[in-house]
C-alpha cells in the first residue's frame, strides 16, 4: 500500500474531488492492486468499490490489451505520465469497452513511486452523451445473427446470445479461447496461418466478402454458415467482427425444393403421357369396334359350306381385332387412378410448397396473396397429383401475366362447404378470349405457341378423379380463375 499519507485536509479535498468527478478515478498500490475506486468508475465498470478495492489491474485489462498495458506498466513504474491513451477495459458485465485513460505514477515524499492513478471515461460517444459498457453490450445482443469478435491473435473477445444459441457453447466458454474451436478440420487449422498472413501481407481475401463455411457445434456436428467478416479498429486495437449465418434450414428447403421440383417434373410427364394414351385408346378403340362389326358380317357372308378356308382366314381377323381391344382396355385399366393411393393431405402447406415452385425465377414481380382458413385445412386424396394441378393452374396464370405490365397478382383462396373443400386460384392477367373459352379443356388445345395443349385436359381429368371438377370462373376484377373441389378431411 502508499507508504506515505498526506495530511487530513488534503485527503479530504481529494475525497471530495473523486466523489464529485464525473470521471472514473481509480488508484493503484506499488502492487498493481485496486486501492481506491469512486462512484464514477462504478458507473462505467460495473464493479463497486467493494468488489473492486483488492483486485488485480488485470481484472480490467481485456486479453487483446494486455500487451500494451504491460508497456504502460513499465513505463508509469519508471515515472513517466501517460496522457490520453486510447485503451479497452473490461466491463463487469463481460462487454470492452473504449475508453480514453490518463495514468499517472503516485510518489511519496521521499519521490518514490508507490503507486498509480487512473482517470478513465469512456470513449464511445452519442449525441445524447456518453455511452456506456452496458448499453453497448444490450446493443449488440440484440443482433439477430450471431456475431462473434475476436482479437488479431484469433481469440474470442465478444460472444453474442444469438451465436450461443448456433453453436451451443455459453460465452464463458468462449470468450478468450482461440475462435478455431468453432471450426471442424481442416479449417481449424488453416485459420491462424490465414490470419497471420493478412496481418503480414495486408491483403483482404475475406474481409467485407460473404462466403459459405462450416463451423462446429458444441456436440461436434458440422453445420453450413454463412460469414461476413469486417476489421475495426478500438481503441487503437485491431479487431475483426463475424456475422454468422446459420445455412441448415435453407439448405434444407433447397434440397427439398429440389427434389419437389423433380418428382414433379416426374409426374408431370407421366400425366401428360397417360393423358395421351388415354386420347389415343379413345380414338383407336372406336375404328376397332367398326373392324369388329364388319367381321361380324363378314362371317355371315362366308357361312356357306366349302368357305371353310375364308372362314379361318375370318377368325384369325376377329381373333386379332380383340386381342387389339384388349391391349386398349389393359392400357386404360393400368391409367386409371386408384383411390387406395389417396390420403389425408394438408391443402394449406401444399398451396404454400406449390406457389413457391410456381414462382421460382419470377424474382418479385408476382405479388402472392394465399387465404388458407385452418378449418379447410385437411383434404383427402393423392398429394402428387393435387400439387401437379396447383402447379398447372398456377404457372398458367404466372406465364398469363407475363405478357402485360405489373402489377402481377396470384391469389389462392381455400374454402370448406360442408364435405368439400374448394381451391380458387386467380390472377390479374389478360383474361382468355372467346374463341378459346369453349374448347380450353379439350386436349390439344392451347394458347401457347409451344404449348401441348394438355395441361388443362389433365388438370380436369384430377379434379374428376378426386370427386370434383375443374370450372372457369369471370373474376370481377378482370384476369382468370379456376376452381376445383376435393374431399375434405376430418
Amino acid at each position: 500500500m502508499m507508504d506515505s499519507q498526506p495530511d487530513n485536509t488534503a485527503l479530504a479535498y481529494l475525497a471530495a474531488l473523486s466523489a464529485c468527478s464525473d470521471d472514473a478515478m481509480i488508484g493503484f498500490d506499488q502492487d498493481d492492486v485496486i486501492a481506491h475506486w469512486n462512484e464514477a468508475a462504478t458507473r462505467l465498470l460495473g464493479l463497486t468499490a467493494e468488489q473492486a478495492i483488492g483486485l488485480s489491474i488485470w481484472h480490467l485489462v481485456p486479453d487483446a490489451a494486455r500487451d500494451q498495458h504491460l508497456l504502460w506498466l513499465d513505463q508509469l513504474h519508471r515515472g513517466q505520465r501517460l496522457l490520453h491513451v486510447e485503451t479497452t477495459l473490461a466491463h463487469q458485465d463481460g462487454g470492452i469497452l473504449p475508453a480514453v485513460v490518463t495514468m499517472t505514477p503516485v510518489r511519496n515524499e521521499a519521490g518514490k513511486i508507490i503507486g498509480t492513478v487512473w482517470i478513465a471515461r469512456s470513449s464511445l460517444k452519442t449525441e445524447g452523451g456518453t455511452l456506456h459498457g452496458h448499453l453497448l453490450q444490450s446493443v449488440l445482443e440484440t443482433v439477430p445473427h450471431g456475431l462473434i469478435v475476436i482479437d488479431d491473435h484469433g481469440l474470442v473477445q465478444f460472444f453474442s446470445p444469438a451465436a450461443e444459441r448456433m453453436f451451443g457453447f455459453a460465452a464463458e466458454e468462449v470468450v478468450g479461447q482461440n475462435v478455431r474451436m468453432l471450426m471442424p478440420e481442416p479449417y481449424a487449422q488453416a485459420h491462424d496461418a490465414h490470419l497471420a498472413r493478412y496481418k503480414e501481407t495486408g491483403e483482404k481475401r475475406i474481409i467485407g466478402i460473404g462466403r459459405v463455411l462450416v463451423g462446429q457445434r458444441r456436440d461436434g456436428a458440422p453445420f453450413p454458415i454463412e460469414l461476413q467478416v469486417g476489421e475495426v479498429a478500438v481503441a487503437g486495437l485491431r479487431m475483426f467482427t463475424g456475422f454468422t449465418r446459420d445455412l441448415t434450414e435453407p439448405h434444407r428447403r433447397d434440397r427439398r425444393m429440389a427434389e419437389l421440383q423433380s418428382e414433379l417434373l416426374h409426374v408431370a410427364r407421366l400425366n401428360e403421357l397417360g393423358q395421351m394414351v388415354s386420347v389415343l385408346a379413345h380414338e383407336v378403340n372406336q375404328p376397332l369396334t367398326a373392324i369388329s362389326n364388319y367381321i361380324a358380317g363378314l362371317k355371315r357372308m362366308v357361312s356357306a359350306p366349302g368357305q371353310e378356308r375364308l372362314q379361318q382366314a375370318v377368325s384369325g381377323m376377329d381373333e386379332q381385332a380383340e386381342r387389339a381391344r384388349m391391349i386398349v382396355r389393359n392400357l386404360r385399366d393400368f391409367l386409371r387412378k386408384d383411390i387406395r393411393t389417396w390420403s389425408m393431405v394438408n391443402i394449406g402447406t401444399l398451396v404454400q410448397e406449390t406457389s413457391a415452385l410456381a414462382l421460382t425465377g419470377t424474382g418479385r414481380l408476382v405479388q402472392l396473396a394465399l387465404t388458407l382458413p385452418p378449418e379447410a385445412d385437411q383434404v383427402f386424396g393423392d398429394r402428387v397429383q393435387l400439387q401437379q394441378l396447383l402447379l398447372n393452374l398456377m404457372r398458367n396464370a404466372v406465364e398469363a401475366m407475363e405478357t402485360q405490365s405489373p402489377p402481377h397478382r396470384l391469389m389462392v383462396e381455400t374454402m370448406r362447404q360442408e364435405d368439400r373443400v374448394f381451391v380458387t386460384v386467380t390472377d390479374n392477367g389478360p383474361g382468355l378470349p372467346d374463341s378459346v373459352r369453349q374448347k380450353l379443356f379439350q386436349p390439344f388445345v392451347t394458347t401457347k405457341e409451344d404449348g401441348l395443349g394438355i395441361g388443362l385436359s389433365i388438370c380436369r381429368t384430377i379434379a374428376e378423379t378426386h370427386g370434383g371438377d375443374l370450372v372457369l370462373l369471370e373474376p370481377p376484377g378482370g384476369g382468370v380463375a379456376f376452381r376445383f373441389s376435393v374431399p375434405a378431411g376430418g
